[in-house]
């Protein structure tokens, strides 16, 4: 791999083609880990590489980088693991060559998201060769987990950064959060997302003889079919909750024999009309309503449910939309759509926003990004940068706890 002086680290464009060309498919690190490390260590941030690990699970790299002692903290946060890029063949350049032609870096993480990455580094470094150590602290939080399991990632890494004392005031993530061009969208929050398994026993049984089986997989129709109503409207910010059905397992494989167990496995994304509380007890609220005999069922929440969150409107939200209105001319629609990210564990610690790169390629054979967006992403990054200290360098804010997961921060 080359050494971070062989290209400006400044320049975006040669910092994502250096990312992209460490193979860090989750949970391997690849080496992009470690050009992070190097590069943001020879401008004088401190820079701690953390492992973790839990049985039954890989074990991951994540990096913490810090430059400064005090607020207020401005946190960018994002992860260097990539998906597989499946059928290499299929690719017009090999996934990992980060090639560049016709103004397009081409690669697996261009996209999602060493690109991001690279622009939020460029600008600062760009921001600390100019104006010097910040008034106040950048921070740097990425993980090598958030495409996996996200088990040994970004919450393990938050719970060891706080326990040595580090509190941020606000966070970006730099997640590719534009639908169609630089400038588009900014996610504020995100639905919160419970994904459960259903369970229904009977009594296995001769088809012929329905009378003396318990046949679950119609009893698993008809629960299924009551967790279909609306579970709301939506709100200004949100879009209504809805239950998906994503897959259905029964059967011993012989078609003259009812099955004596069947399952449907179910996510929920909800809004901030709901809990993971109060989302689960509405759902077996509406499972007890069936009457199914002496036919049982189970619902059993999975593991890395999420609750909704939504960072208010006020002046961070404002500040980084002035910044991309300067660059780009647009001014950029506030949302919460799509799916979850790492910041939904984030929103415990801070305020937290989402903005990136055009995100039509991230997991696509050919994924890729212009170049032209990669320099004016660099450019808004720089421009929040420029603006956040002198903006929150005497705030109070900085110095008040986070507030609830949900709920606005102040400054937020």
């Amino acid at each position: 791999m080359a050494a971070p002086n062989s290209f400006d680290p400044r320049d975006p464009v040669a910092l994502a083609q250096a990312l992209i060309r460490c193979p860090s498919v989750t949970p391997a690190e690849g080496g992009a880990l470690a050009l992070v490390e190097r590069v943001l260590a020879s401008a004088g941030f401190s820079v701690d590489r953390v492992i973790f690990c839990e049985a039954g699970t890989p074990d991951v790299e994540n990096l913490y980088a810090r430059l400064g002692s005090g607020p207020p903290h401005l946190l960018f946060a994002g992860h260097t693991d990539v998906v597989p890029p499946g059928d290499e063949s299929r690719w017009r350049d090999p996934p990992f060559a980060g090639a560049l032609r016709d103004g397009v870096l081409y690669g697996r993480g261009a996209a999602d998201m060493k690109g991001g990455i690279a622009a939020f580094l460029a600008a600062a470094l760009d921001h600390v060769a100019t104006h010097g150590p910040p008034q106040g602290s950048i921070g740097f939080l990425i993980t090598g987990d958030e495409e996996g399991p996200s088990v040994n990632g970004t919450v393990k890494l938050l719970d060891w950064a706080r326990a040595r004392g580090e509190v941020f005031d606000h966070c970006i993530v730099g997640e590719p959060t534009n639908p169609n061009a630089l400038g588009d969208m900014i996610k504020i929050g995100r639905r919160g997302s419970f994904s459960a398994v259903l369970r229904v026993s009977g009594r296995q049984g001769h088809v012929a003889y329905p009378h003396l089986a318990r046949n679950p997989v119609r009893a698993l129709f008809a629960l299924a079919a009551e967790l279909q109503a609306p579970l709301d409207e939506g709100n200004a910010w949100f879009q209504p909750s809805n239950v998906e059905i994503v897959d259905l397992r029964a059967g011993t494989g012989a078609f003259n024999v009812i099955p004596a167990e069947a399952e449907a496995r179910l996510n929920v994304r909800f809004n901030d009309r709901w809990t993971l509380a109060s989302l689960d007890a509405e759902l077996r609220r509406r499972l007890n309503a069936v009457t199914l005999g002496d036919i049982t069922w189970e619902l059993v929440p999975q593991r890395g449910n999420s609750e909704s969150f939504l960072t208010a409107p006020g002046a961070f939200v404002d500040l980084v939309c002035a910044s991309i209105e300067r660059v780009t001319g647009r001014r950029p629609e506030l949302s919460t759509t799509g799916g979850t990210s790492d910041a939904r564990f984030i929103k415990d610690h801070c305020p937290v926003i989402e903005f990136g790169l055009v995100g039509k390629t991230m997991h696509q054979i050919d994924e890729q990004v212009a170049v032209a967006d990669l320099n004016a992403l660099t450019a808004i990054y720089r421009a929040i940068l420029g603006d956040y200290f002198a903006a929150f360098a005497s705030s109070s804010a900085s110095s008040s706890p986070p507030s609830p997961a949900g709920a606005p921060s102040a400054g937020g």
